[in-house]
């Protein structure tokens, strides 16, 4: 490397499972540009989210803790903007920091469905009461939780502030789909398209009967959401290289979360009828959760609230995994653009690149759509590969080890050869990476909580799941639900073996790691300055 300190260009997809790719083992969907990557890079094939969920498990990314310690527990709340980031980190070190894409770092805008705010209000009606005084109060000005607000955004250019959790400059997509909100939305209009006219399923074609989720988009590919953040990110490398400084560039894709609605270009590019059926899709979930088993009754009915999981018909997985593919093919293509520039830049040699999700997707896995109130591996598992410019093909290898997205954090902070700051509580995957250690942690704990739920799963929802090399273990936590599978015989999960006496001795190890690993993520941060 020929700078003091190397650059990092961090790559992000949305609600991408760790199997949607090719140098994961699917042989449908085309990624040649990932599968580059990931031919020079440490590949982590056991990867788990903090919690599945956006806003959470990216707060998680961005601070190396839990959400119940940082205090984003769900959707709806806002980072606490005076939070220590790496980013920050990383520019009060000397880096020049900026983002592409999608942050949801605060909130965009959209309100709770009707039956959401009544399942919150039933269990604490104070928690919908603005005037009700909070547990923790901070005297803030107006407008700080707004920076992500779509129609903020849509009323004008907003110019980011200059420090926005550590990032100096960002170009912001806000939500996902064909029509987002953000910065995206004047890139547009400058070429021409108006979002609002032609964006949405509304202004779509080929449109899934039913569903709402599937359709191809009248928006240009030129104009695509995905591109304008290919190109944006290309762009920013080519500026960040005419520096002297190191810099962090986060790229962060809203695809291919839903809606599964490609470009022309792209929305046939796979035929629905010769998209395989996952294992599991008809499988048989009397020993599943009372909330599953309602979902799977009631097959091929969305839920009113998009986000949603469902138990899918096959039209409806067949679809939507060709419109998915579609859009990841449209991603792999940007993701080249990138990898191009960065080449072309002359900086690929002092750079670290890395490619993640921030959470997967059922997508027809146990028959079952989406994302909430699950936490198969679909969901919960990430992809995660790691390229250390000048690292041989020997020292390249696949790792089976236990990660978490809150490891990227101090990950990060050690290659970059920053301190760290007090309080993280992830733990550097450097020594995977140098081949110092086959593991680093003997468990993970995932997290989940909603203030509303579905049929079958009372409100609030407070999940907490163990994995270990063994097996996996779910508690609904104020409800009687439990899961348990063992991994050394069932790794597609298709068995619940909670109370089977023959697995006893693994459902008892997975309990005292679960303990473990919760009582693990208390807080410790700030520490005492006097003895009394």
């Amino acid at each position: 490397m020929t700078k003091p300190r190397p650059n990092i260009l961090f790559i992000i997809a949305d609600q991408l499972r760790a199997d949607h790719l090719g140098f994961n083992g699917n042989t449908e969907v085309r990624t040649p540009n990932l599968d580059r990557l990931a031919a020079g890079s440490a590949v982590f094939d056991r990867a788990f989210v903090a919690n599945p969920t956006c806003m959470p498990n990216r707060a998680s990314l961005l601070t190396g803790r839990w959400p119940s310690v940082h205090g984003t527990r769900c959707n709806g709340i806002p980072l606490d903007p005076e939070t220590s980031t790496f980013v920050r980190s990383l520019a009060r070190a000397g880096y020049r920091t900026a983002a592409v894409g999608k942050l949801h770092h605060q909130n965009m805008g959209w309100d709770f469905e009707p039956e959401q705010s009544e399942q919150i209000h039933d269990t604490d009606p104070l928690l919908l009461d603005a005037a009700v005084e909070r547990a923790v109060t901070r005297e803030r000005g107006a407008g700080w939780d707004q920076w992500e607000n779509r129609e903020r955004h849509e009323a004008g250019y907003v110019q980011m502030p200059e420090d926005y959790y550590g990032y100096q400059e960002v170009d912001l997509v806000i939500g996902h789909g064909d029509a987002p909100g953000g910065h995206w939305v004047h890139w547009a209009r400058e070429r021409g398209v108006d979002p609002r006219t032609l964006g949405g399923h509304a202004a779509g074609r080929d449109a899934l009967p039913g569903w709402d989720q599937v359709y191809t988009t009248s928006i240009p590919l030129q104009a695509h959401p995905s591109t304008y953040v290919g190109e944006r990110a290309a762009e920013r490398i080519k500026e960040a290289a005419a520096g002297e400084d190191p810099f962090f560039l986060f790229v962060s894709f809203p695809d291919p979360h839903h809606p599964f609605a490609p470009p022309a270009e792209y929305s046939a590019l796979y035929e629905p009828g010769s998209v395989a059926l996952p294992n599991g899709f008809e499988q048989d979930h009397s020993a599943s959760p009372e909330h599953i088993r309602t979902m799977v009754k009631d097959r091929g009915t969305p839920h009113p609230d998009a986000t949603m999981t469902f138990a899918v018909n096959e039209e409806q997985y067949r679809r939507a995994a060709a419109a998915q593919y579609g859009l990841i093919e449209l991603m792999d293509l940007q993701v080249g653009k990138i990898l191009d520039a960065l080449e072309d830049s002359g900086q690929e040699q002092d750079t670290i690149i890395v490619f993640t999700s921030d959470h997967g997707d059922m997508f027809g896995d146990h028959g079952l759509m989406l994302k909430h109130f699950v936490h198969y591996e679909s969901v919960t598992r990430v992809p995660l590969a790691i390229r250390i410019p000048g690292r041989s093909a020997e020292a390249v290898k696949r790792s089976d080890a236990l990660v978490s997205t809150a490891d990227l954090a101090p990950t990060m902070l050690d290659l970059a050869q920053v301190r760290r700051f007090h309080g993280i509580q992830g733990l550097s995957l450097r020594p995977l990476l140098d081949g110092s250690a086959d593991t680093i942690r003997e468990a993970v704990l995932i997290e989940e909580d909603q203030p509303f739920s579905i049929d079958g799963l009372p409100a609030p929802v407070r999940m907490r799941t163990v994995v270990t090399p063994d097996g996996r273990l779910t508690r609904y936590f104020g409800a009687p639900g439990v899961e348990v599978y063992d991994h050394r015989s069932d790794t597609e999960e298709l068995h619940n073996v909670a109370g089977d006496p023959r697995s006893a001795e693994l459902q008892r190890s997975l309990e005292l790691a679960l303990l473990q690993e919760m009582a693990m993520v208390c807080d410790n941060a700030p520490t005492p300055t006097a003895a009394a």
